[in-house]
């Protein structure tokens, strides 16, 4: 079994910044890829970035060049960092680790959320 802990989550002003931190621990030792997803009230949940083992790097539209994803291999966590952060950032972030098991077989988990809230 995976354990995945995020942090960083707070409130913040527009134009403000935020780092999430997300940290895999356990059964990690063939991770395919972690992400960010996030979900606002009323609205479905959204990938927001990605990044896989093989170094292929996604962003939503709606947040490129505004938040950057990087990963740390050797501690197991991924980061987040969201700069020039708008209201409609405001959601719920999760963070979703893919782990290769054997046989071909993969598994996601899920972090419990972190609340990222933006407004003055």
């Amino acid at each position: 079994q995976a354990q995945v802990v995020e942090s960083g989550g707070g409130l913040v002003q527009p134009g403000g910044s935020l780092r999430l931190s997300c940290a895999a621990s356990g059964s990690v030792f063939s991770i395919l890829e972690m992400g960010w997803h996030r979900q606002a009230p009323g609205k479905q949940r959204e990938l927001v970035a990605s990044f896989s083992s093989g170094g292929a790097i996604y962003y939503a539209d709606s947040v490129k060049g505004r938040f950057t994803i990087s990963r740390d291999n050797a501690k197991n966590t991924v980061y987040l960092q969201m700069n020039s952060l708008k209201p409609e950032d405001t959601a719920v972030y999760y963070c979703e680790v893919i782990i290769e098991l054997r046989r071909g077989a993969q598994r996601n988990y899920w972090g419990q959320g972190t609340q990222v809230t933006v407004s003055s």
